[in-house]
């Protein structure tokens, strides 16, 4: 069942995306070759302490760290470690806040040092896939414009659209519904409604959509070694449009 969210109750969700935003802006300060993902992880850990909020992810169903660190072919859900970053490296960054009982999400993919022309048009085309779902996110509208809009970008630059990591909606719970793929058809799927608040988080590969998981169970890479990138808001829709939570 949908939640459907109250402008006060959007208000407050609102504070927990400032968390991760905060944090977002924080870290991409520290971003360089030679650091190490686990000191980028711990780094945030402490922000989140230090703004108020609670880290989520460690422990959830397991996994290990307070963040997802996910490196080149690794799509998601990548574990933070003690491999020095190298120049060149995209890296995925998805952390999770919450604060006074509700949740912020937020991926974003940064480079390391100086990106290859072809890292550089895989982050580009991925924020734009972003922005484009962002834009069909107005009441009224299917979720299927908001997931066409995405995969016609990426397709038309040759890229595939992962299918089996889902966007999803947030609120008191990371998880909630909907879950949905960031493929379709325009004017198919629910119906968009004042009052939803979900995350929009294509994540692009260089090459196939396939993905395969690493024997952690956790661990989500690229089934062809290729690169993958990945940009995620959480947004509110509202009667004036798309609200972003986490915006930066």
């Amino acid at each position: 069942m949908i939640t459907l969210k109250s402008m006060r109750e959007i208000e407050e969700m609102k504070r927990a995306g400032e968390v991760v935003a905060a944090c977002h802006r924080e870290i991409a300060k520290w971003i360089v070759p030679g650091r190490t993902t686990r000191e980028l992880n711990d780094m945030i850990a402490r922000h989140i302490e230090e703004l108020g909020a609670k880290q989520f992810t460690k422990g959830y169903n397991g996994f290990p760290a307070e963040t997802c660190m996910s490196v080149n072919d690794v799509i998601a859900h990548g574990f933070p470690s003690s491999r020095p970053l190298e120049d060149g490296d995209l890296l995925k960054i998805d952390i999770v806040a919450e604060y006074e009982g509700w949740f912020g999400d937020s991926c974003w993919c940064y480079t390391v040092g100086t990106p290859s022309p072809a890292a550089e048009k895989l982050l580009q085309v991925t924020y734009e896939c972003l922005e484009l779902g962002i834009a069909q996110a107005f009441p009224g509208n299917r979720l299927g414009d908001v997931t066409s809009a995405i995969q016609r970008h990426a397709e038309s630059h040759g890229y595939g659209v992962v299918r089996d990591l889902l966007g999803h909606g947030i609120g008191r719970q990371l998880h909630e519904e909907p879950e949905y793929e960031h493929v379709g058809a325009p004017g198919k799927g629910i119906r968009l409604k004042e009052g939803m608040v979900f995350t929009i988080e294509p994540m692009i590969n260089e090459g196939t959509f396939r993905i395969r998981i690493d024997e952690d169970g956790w661990t989500a890479r690229t089934a062809d070694g290729k690169l993958s990138a990945q940009f995620e808001h959480t947004i509110a829709i509202t009667g004036e449009g798309p609200l972003i939570l986490t915006a930066q």
